[in-house]
């Protein structure tokens, strides 16, 4: 009765938001453009600003502190690229460590005994695959972009080979020297103990 009283604005824009139904909508609309494409297309040639994304552990579903860490960084990027930058990101996931292994124990519970080293390997790079896929999808769906089809995966043999050609550098420059260090071992877990841990 009284809304035909107000002077109310005429807009296609809907009342509601309805994001539960929208927001796949849009994530799907921008992967079929492919927006971050795009996006490196127009800055190809410019300065580049690159953000090394530190990678959680693939070993749950996102929380707080995982989703707010890779919104701020899609926020730095896409205010980056907006600068003027050439702002490639590619995410990654830590696929090795005591969390994943501390996972999989409670899975495998007293199957891990009779299991060898390398089958609990095994059991523990499917756990962190089954991860990365479910954390992908899950920060996709905060809406960040990035190269998430090519994400760096620290078990992928191209990293692990990587990692063995520094070491090698290392040891070329005679940096590299031996001594006896103290590690912490959790007796519980059968596995050392980050310092950072501490």
């Amino acid at each position: 009765m009284y809304k035909d009283t107000l002077n109310l604005p005429v807009t296609s824009f809907p009342m509601r938001a309805d994001a539960a139904r929208r927001e796949p909508e849009r994530l799907a609309a921008w992967d079929e453009a492919d927006l971050y494409g795009q996006i490196r297309r127009a800055r190809a040639g410019r300065p580049r600003f690159v953000l090394h994304d530190g990678p959680p552990y693939a070993n749950e579903h996102i929380h707080l502190g995982t989703a707010f860490n890779k919104i701020l960084k899609d926020f730095v990027v896409r205010t980056r690229a907006m600068m003027g930058f050439d702002t490639p990101f590619v995410p990654g996931w830590d696929c090795h460590g005591l969390p994943i292994e501390q996972k999989v124990d409670r899975e495998l519970g007293g199957k891990k005994l009779a299991m060898s080293d390398l089958e609990v390997r095994a059991a523990c790079r499917g756990y962190a695959e089954k991860f990365v896929a479910i954390q992908r999808d899950e920060f996709r769906r905060l809406g960040g972009i990035g190269s998430w089809d090519h994400p760096y995966l620290t078990m992928s043999p191209r990293y692990e080979a990587d990692i063995a050609v520094a070491l090698g550098r290392v040891v070329e420059a005679g940096l590299l020297y031996r001594q006896r260090k103290a590690i912490r071992w959790c007796w519980h877990c059968r596995t050392a103990l980050a310092e950072a841990d501490f």
